[in-house]
């Protein structure tokens, strides 16, 4: 198996959007373009556990993992909608019949923060200690599904920076999803902290994005994320991101894990679809000749 997996996010399937297509037909894409893997998009949105666990095996596809947003910069206790949300979640993975499936752990932030993306201030230190509390319990959470956790640090939350990923590794002893494209546009060089942290590094996430498309909305003081993220994110190789020392890395580690590709996008329509599995075929491609 090739272990190079897709994403719903790379259709521009997130959470509350609509999309063109329907779910299955995401995972006939993935297949012909010669993914063996995929993540999960929201809760649901293949169907029941059963549901998706059956699409999946229909199209030879493995489900290697789905984002599960934790809310850590809310000081009073997680909401009961986002606990049932994440359990959903975790049903879905328990559901797959994949001993290595994973629950991708993030900051989900509040809307303030997503706001402001390019804020100033950080955490103090109670804050953090109540993070690496709620993460620590959210991983007992996952275990007991017999999921594996990981964290995934993530632009425009807080834990993003070099600095940040740093002092939660120090505080927790949760695994890592590293994320190229989020770490390049926190700071932290894929390369350099997929060697700082190769014994914690279980999950991999390869994006290409570019810087250009960030400073254009800085520049012009556009707050409005989702007006522009889905132009941050390309196809593996045209953007900004040193990707061969980056997969050079993880092969000296003798990372054996899934790389799953994403390019976050927005909401495909039957006018973008042939555009869209266009990039997904040069991005599987693009990967399987360097990996």
């Amino acid at each position: 198996m090739n272990r190079i997996a897709s994403a719903p996010c790379s259709y521009g399937v997130h959470s509350g959007h609509a999309i063109g297509m329907k779910p299955v037909e995401l995972l006939e894409a993935m297949a012909a373009a010669g993914y063996t893997g995929s993540e999960l998009g929201p809760p649901g949105f293949f169907g029941s556990p059963d549901e998706t666990a059956r699409a999946f095996a229909d199209n030879g596809l493995t489900v290697v993992g789905a984002y599960v947003p934790l809310n850590l910069s809310q000081p009073e206790e997680v909401p009961a909608d986002d606990l049932a949300a994440m359990r959903h979640t975790l049903e879905e993975l328990a559901a797959s019949g994949n001993p290595d499936v994973v629950a991708v752990l993030a900051d989900g932030g509040d809307e303030a923060l997503r706001a402001d993306p390019w804020r100033t201030d950080g955490w103090d230190t109670d804050a953090w200690h109540r993070a690496a509390d709620r993460v620590a319990a959210a991983c007992e959470v996952v275990r007991s599904y017999g999921v594996r956790p990981v964290f995934h640090p993530h632009y425009v939350t807080y834990v993003e920076r070099a600095a940040e990923i740093d002092t939660l590794m120090e505080l927790t002893d949760v695994a890592l999803c590293l994320d190229s494209g989020h770490f390049e546009l926190g700071g932290a060089s894929p390369a350099a902290y997929a060697e700082k942290y190769a014994d914690r590094v279980h999950h991999v996430h390869v994006k290409d994005v570019r810087h250009a498309v960030v400073e254009a909305a800085r520049a012009r003081g556009d707050v409005r994320l989702d007006e522009w993220w889905g132009d941050v994110a390309c196809p593996l190789g045209r953007g900004d991101v040193a990707l061969e020392p980056f997969l050079a890395q993880l092969r000296a580690n003798g990372y054996q894990g899934w790389y799953v590709i994403e390019q976050d996008s927005a909401p495909v329509t039957p006018e973008t679809w042939a555009a869209t599995l266009a990039d997904q075929r040069h991005n599987f491609t693009w990967l399987a000749e360097r990996r």
